[in-house]
């Protein structure tokens, strides 16, 4: 959606990679904000964003207006079940409905072969490769690892929101997975006892609402109640700092 920082800039370069062509696409997408949500004041600076994409070798700039992708007669969205009712889509009930239907609107104008996505938002990856599996998109999905700050604050664009203070006290997002890598490592696998601790340690900020701390299949995106050897998990977190909505999360395999 724009306002372009390092974690972008990484999509870019791993389509380089791998592809002849890289189209960026940047529409900040209005159908996947709810009515009480930033989409007027999400941040836009599209002639830095164009600067960026030239210094990193982008071939094309696809950035519509909302007029073209959602014309006054339009009536069709594309909607994945299961998945979406939980975590970010109970708190956000229409998100994912309108981050499909773009995403699917973007492929079809696009024609991708592979398609790059970032970690951070692992719940709209997962959403995004079962519309994929579900529609038989010819298309290969690729996610990204998160990247981050040097003192291990995930980037976004929202971070902008954050004052200094709160900008120091969103670090207790990272700390927390940390903390859980942790306890992995040494052998805990109840994840009711990982988040416990987790919360306790988000709860203590002062500017920390907590929404939610997950652990989740990698494949299915299931809560588990239990951590087998051998798997892969996210562990993930929803928290306002401040009135900053951040979230972030890290993938762990038991040993």
């Amino acid at each position: 959606m724009g306002y372009l920082h390092e974690g972008h800039l990484t999509l870019i370069r791993a389509a380089k990679k791998v592809s002849d062509i890289a189209v960026v696409s940047i529409f900040v997408n209005p159908i996947q904000f709810a009515p009480n949500e930033d989409l007027a004041k999400y941040p836009r600076d599209p002639d830095r964003d164009k600067s960026l994409l030239k210094q990193e070798g982008a071939d094309i700039l696809f950035c519509p207006d909302a007029g073209e992708i959602y014309p006054n007669d339009f009536q069709t969205y594309v909607e994945v079940q299961n998945i979406t009712k939980k975590f970010e889509g109970e708190i956000r009930p229409s998100h994912f409905k309108g981050v499909t239907t773009v995403v699917s609107i973007l492929f079809n104008a696009v024609k991708p072969d592979f398609a790059f996505f970032g970690q951070k938002d692992a719940q709209q990856a997962a959403v995004i490769m079962q519309m994929v599996k579900d529609l038989k998109y010819d298309i290969e999905l690729i996610i990204v690892p998160i990247v981050r700050e040097n003192d291990g604050l995930a980037m976004s664009s929202r971070n902008i929101y954050l004052n200094a203070d709160e900008r120091k006290d969103a670090l207790v997002l990272n700390k927390a997975l940390r903390r859980a890598e942790d306890m992995i490592n040494a052998g805990e696998n109840n994840s009711s006892m990982i988040i416990s601790v987790m919360e306790q340690l988000i709860n203590s900020v002062k500017s920390a609402r907590l929404d939610y701390v997950k652990i989740v299949s990698k494949e299915t995106f299931c809560e588990q109640e239990f951590l087998q050897k051998g798997l892969e998990y996210y562990i993930l977190i929803a928290c306002r700092i401040g009135t900053t909505r951040l979230i972030d999360n890290a993938v762990v395999k038991v040993e």
